[in-house]
Order: C-alpha cells, then structure tokens, then sequence
C-alpha cells in the first residue's frame, strides 16, 4: 500500500521531472526512486539513492508527487521532512537532499549529522 505522506519525503518539480526521464522507458510498474541513510561521511552519516525495481518487506511505500519512494524503517526517521531536489550547475549535476534533521553537514553535501548523533565529524572523503 502506498502511503501519502509528503511530510516523509518531497521532491521538487526538477527532481520529479529528471526522475521522469530516467524512467520513461521502464514498463516495470515498481520502479521507484531508493532513498536510505547509512553511517559514515565526514559527519556521521550519508544520503544514498537508486532506482530500486521493487520495495523490500521492510521498506516503507510513499508517494512523492506521482512517485514512488522506498524508504526502509531505520531511515524514516533521519529523512523526516526532507525534499529532493535535482541541479544542474558547472560543479556537476545529480540528486541533492535537503534535511531538516541536520545540524551539520559537510562541504561534500553528502554527509550530515542530527542533534540525536553523538559520532564525532570525520575528515571528507571525496
């Protein structure tokens, strides 16, 4: 079951479009977009994303503005609120989260800390 819960995760109307065109040609009605949170990074942790063909058991079903996400349960709580958002500048082009949860982040962009995280920040590895 699809779960309408924006608060979880959004998406910006440039991340819905490039998602789109990543995903016009795909006939598997269960792609949608991975987000999850894992330890590590120069600030405690790191934002990764995928196309993910079909959810998990654990994994949590939301829609994004006709999109489907998987979110499994240990991050739900770290991308509360978050919005993705796709950018195209001279730096380079790719998926970019903005997180409310974080208190510290990185000059990566990929790596952030909450006020819950005791780890100490690392160097960044880029």
């Amino acid at each position: 079951m699809i779960e309408q819960q924006p608060q979880v995760v959004s998406l910006t109307d440039a991340a819905v479009g490039k998602l789109r065109e990543l995903t016009k040609e795909e006939t598997n009605p269960d792609i949608g977009l991975r987000v999850y949170v894992y330890s590590g990074g120069c600030s405690g942790f790191r934002y990764g994303m995928m196309l993910e063909d079909a959810p998990t058991p654990e994994d949590r079903i939301l829609d994004a503005s006709g999109i489907r996400v998987y979110v499994d349960g240990q991050s739900i709580d770290l991308l509360q609120g978050s919005q993705i958002d796709y950018v195209d500048t001279l730096m380079g082009a790719g998926f970019t989260v903005n997180n409310p949860n974080a208190v510290a982040a990185c000059g990566c962009g990929s790596s952030f800390r909450t006020a819950d995280d005791g780890g100490a920040p690392r160097g960044c590895a880029h």
